[in-house]
């Protein structure tokens, strides 16, 4: 399913993930900023950038995810 996209959050979660871990950056802020730009042509990104940003940031800073 890795070359599927949906324009929906948990598609969204999942390509994000993916590309998160193979960016090597000590900035949790920049370093989404490069996920983001690996991803600008995901739907969900494209259509609602806002929410994308949001469901990030509370991936990496309120579940710790990545940490």
């Amino acid at each position: 399913m890795k070359d599927k996209l949906f324009d929906n959050a948990d598609s969204f979660a999942m390509s994000f993930d993916e590309e998160w871990e193979n960016i090597d950056c000590n900035d949790s802020r920049l370093k989404i900023d490069k996920v983001f730009e690996l991803l600008s042509e995901h739907p969900f990104l494209v259509s609602n950038p806002e929410n994308a940003r949001k469901l990030a940031e509370f991936r990496i800073f309120s579940l710790k995810k990545f940490q």
